[in-house]
């Protein structure tokens, strides 16, 4: 059979729901949360810290809510499948059985259409490397690809999600997505990636194990994530990591204190070290303006303690060598210069002159004095005498100017020796002390023989003094100071911490408030709810637990989402006595158990996923679970498209034997891998095939050819046109509870027609026309006589065959609308 023939022979479409979805989508969060925000008695801080949280999480969850329907699956080179196989679906609500025996090749499709969405299969996870080593079929050396067309909620064409794979690992794959009108994208970044993991829309007879031998954490977190409760759960993950780094700020801060402490209590010889002991070691609030400006230098005036006196040693500056040697060489050549004019007339001159001066200064002090006050002559010292004395001295000065330039010289010399001998500004180290003395008291000495002596000596001495202690002290400093910048560093690196995590104690307080408020209200959404969960469990193992003494009278969550202990309760019990779930449960009885907790997570309104793959879950189930298992997705396929895998033909004869529509699927394997799959039945099909069947009766009674052949017909044409409504409504975007509700409406031929044509149900006068408009005038006596069956007198059909190939002709027209319908 080549592609195109299995293509067209693996088309199926599933008969129409009977009723509405038993399940309403939850009230938006986001708008109660705010509400409740608004109307609390928070303060405005914490308001904002709450509103900031949740405003985050908008960002982080807007993601499309466009509902995604299966269309079809392609199977190359995978698992069991060599060359390419194909499953073709009716993209709707509907119950869908595909069924082989095991080696088969239909769990390797149901594996398929997992890995395609996800690049893994849950089943292989904790399974042997062999297991997922095997992934790749060796026959016919295909590639390994898998092509699933989806119908996205209004999308006006099949999108194409494909997974291929370019290394030799099952996690060598990449996934692509190609809707209508829109760039391919990476399946990392399309809108449901998150609900792939919240809303999962697979399960595997491994899985149902799991969800009931899992860890009672894991239990509790797949069914919290459907409560809708993500919107409060997010912030408050999002305050809890900020509550736990600013509380994390405050606590490190606070651990390093008594390192920091005794650090410097080492250094308590060190001022700067004492000063920031004093503002670290206090209660309350450390002084961080006190050490943030000893770590960046102390202020002017501050050091005032050892280290200035350090500073001031290394600062002091002794006489300076080469001045004071120039200064006493001067004082000595001025000596010499002095002695050389000694004894000469010159100096003779010059004494001369100098007693006369201070004859005549006598003279001028005691005017009335007339006697001399040496020898005692009277009227010697008239003004005669003053006259004639004041003569003499100019004569004189003249004649001793070169012993009074010496004289001025050596008086110059030993003033300039003198004032180098001065006391520094700042105070003196006391081993300073007796050289300093020795030298200052140079300014004391009138000989300047001996000052010239002294003062070399003693500023040789005070020079070498002040470098030496000068030394000390510098060392003393670079040692201090090393110990003193390690310090200082460590210390402004805690300031800087510590600081901003008392600025965040205000925002920490605020923030455990905040997150009080949230897990106030979490809980009490949670428990409203919970409840419909429950309730839809609870309706699920009532009709799966079929002869089971054992009653689930309620499902809760115990504990909180991040608590170290939460887990999932099942509260049963057998013939009325309490007991645990699973300790008295059969295999059989688990398994419908772990349904009944997975069809209601998958089935979530929130979920934008229309459709749930089932593989196996018919295991261990006896009959009367089967009958139940019938009903349940029957029931699930009101609202959903549920794929069932499965080899056991109980089921299949379930549905039939409780008159349950479904579609049904046989796969086929054959050499080399070759897999294929036939419709077994299919609404329209299976329809034309019986009124086939009764035009080829020989000796047809007339009321068969008046009343059941049309009828038949009619069925054929109602679910064809059914399934054109479900496509052009699921084109349009428009609610799956509102066509559903026309459906159940629709019980008549031109109803369902009208659905298809226009999306009205009311629109049944336009029918006819509009039929006979798109595939000409002959339609209308067709339609009209498929509706006289229904009628006593019934139709009238002179061609059997004629009137069935028309009406089948009709139905494949009509069951696919076109992408602009």
């Amino acid at each position: 059979m080549n592609e195109t023939e299995q293509s067209e022979q693996n088309v199926q479409h599933s008969a129409r729901p009977t009723s509405p979805p038993v399940v309403d989508r939850p009230l938006p969060v986001a708008g109660l949360v705010a509400s409740r925000l608004a109307e609390s008695a928070l303060v405005e801080p914490v308001k904002v810290i709450l509103k900031e949280a949740l405003d985050a999480g908008d960002a982080q969850a807007a993601t499309s809510t466009a509902r995604i329907y299966l269309d079809s699956v392609a199977v190359a080179g995978f698992r069991g499948i060599g060359p390419r196989a194909w499953l073709n679906l009716s993209p709707r609500p509907g119950v869908t059985l595909v069924v082989g025996r095991n080696g088969s090749g239909k769990s390797s499709i149901a594996e398929a259409i997992e890995t395609a969405f996800t690049g893994t299969n849950m089943r292989w996870h904790g399974q042997d490397a062999t297991r997922s080593s095997n992934w790749r079929n060796l026959h016919d050396g295909t590639k390994p690809k898998i092509e699933v067309k989806l119908a996205v909620e209004g999308d006006a064409g099949a999108s194409t999600l494909t997974r291929t794979w370019k290394g030799t690992g099952v996690g060598d794959s990449e996934g692509e997505l190609k809707r209508p009108g829109h760039a391919p994208v990476h399946l990392d970044q399309v809108d449901w990636k998150q609900a792939l993991a919240d809303y999962r829309p697979f399960l595997s007879y491994v899985d149902l194990d799991r969800m009931i031998s899992g860890k009672p954490s894991q239990m509790y977190d797949a069914i919290a994530t459907i409560l809708g409760l993500g919107h409060l759960s997010g912030a408050d993950d999002r305050l809890r990591r900020e509550e736990k780094a600013l509380d994390d700020a405050v606590k490190a801060a606070k651990d390093e204190v008594p390192g920091i402490k005794e650090a410097l209590y080492e250094l308590e010889d060190d001022d700067r070290a004492v000063q920031a002991l004093l503002a670290v070691d206090v209660q309350g609030r450390p002084d961080f303006e006190a050490v943030e400006a000893l770590v960046a230098g102390l202020p002017a005036g501050a050091d005032d303690g050892l280290l200035a006196e350090l500073r001031a040693v290394v600062d002091l500056r002794g006489p300076d060598p080469a001045q004071v040697g120039a200064a006493v060489s001067r004082l000595r050549e001025a000596l010499a210069v002095v002695e050389d004019v000694r004894g000469t007339g010159a100096e003779m001159a010059r004494q001369r002159a100098d007693l006369l001066e201070r004859a005549l200064a006598h003279s001028d002090r005691h005017p009335d004095e007339e006697s001399c006050p040496v020898c005692g002559a009277e009227r010697v010292l008239d003004a005669a005498w003053a006259a004639s004395a004041t003569e003499q001295i100019a004569v004189l000065r003249q004649e001793a100017e070169a012993a009074q330039d010496a004289h001025r010289e050596l008086h110059s010399a030993t003033r300039a020796v003198q004032d180098l001998a001065q006391m520094p500004p700042q105070r003196i180290p006391a081993a300073l002390a007796d050289p300093w003395s020795a030298w200052t008291a140079c300014r004391t000495v009138s000989d300047p023989r001996e000052l010239a002596r002294r003062a070399e000596e003693t500023a040789a001495t005070l020079a070498d003094a002040c470098a030496m202690v000068g030394r000390s002290a510098a060392q003393e400093l670079e040692r201090r100071d090393e110990r003193w910048c390690r310090l200082a560093t460590r210390l402004a690196g805690w300031a800087e911490r510590a600081r901003a995590a008392d600025e965040g104690k205000l925002r920490l307080g605020h923030i455990r408030k905040a997150r009080t408020w949230i897990k106030t209200l979490s809980t009490e959404l949670r428990e409203q709810r919970m409840e419909g969960f429950a309730e839809h469990s609870q309706r699920i193992w009532e009709k799966l637990r079929q002869e089971s003494d054992i009653d689930l009278k309620a499902v809760s969550l115990r504990g909180a989402e991040k608590a170290t202990v939460r887990k999932l309760v099942m509260d049963v019990s057998v013939d009325g006595e309490d007991a645990s779930a699973l300790s008295v449960m059969s295999q059989g009885e688990q398994h419908s158990l772990a349904l009944s907790l997975f069809l209601p997570r998958a089935a979530t309104a929130d979920s934008p996923f229309g459709f749930i793959v089932i593989d196996d879950p018919v295991q261990s189930m006896d009959p009367a679970k089967v009958h139940g298992l019938a009903q349940v997705l029957h029931e699930l396929g009101e609202h959903r498209q549920v794929v069932v895998f499965t080899h056991d033909t109980r089921l299949q004869r379930a549905f039939t034997s409780q008159e349950l529509p479904v579609s049904v699927f046989e796969v086929e394997r054959g050499t080399a891998s070759r897999v294929k799959v036939k419709a077994v039945t299919d609404p329209v099909a299976q329809a034309l095939a019986d009124a086939r069947a009764i035009a080829g009766t020989p000796d047809l009674p007339p009321a068969a050819r008046t009343h059941v052949l049309p009828s038949l017909c009619r069925i054929a044409l109602e679910n064809a046109f059914l399934d054109a409504a479900w496509i052009r409504h699921h084109r349009s975007g428009g609610s799956e509870h509102e066509l559903q509700a026309a459906v159940g409406d629709a019980d008549k031929l031109m109803k369902v027609a009208a659905l298809a044509l226009f999306g009205d149900v009311k629109r049944i006068n336009d029918v006819v026309p509009e039929l006979s408009a798109r595939h000409g005038a002959r339609v209308s006596a067709l339609v009209r006589q498929c509706q006289s069956g229904a009628h006593p007198q019934g139709a009238r059909i002179t061609d059997p065959h004629g009137f069935v190939n028309d009406v089948e002709a009709l139905a494949q027209k009509v069951r696919k609308p076109a992408v602009t319908a």
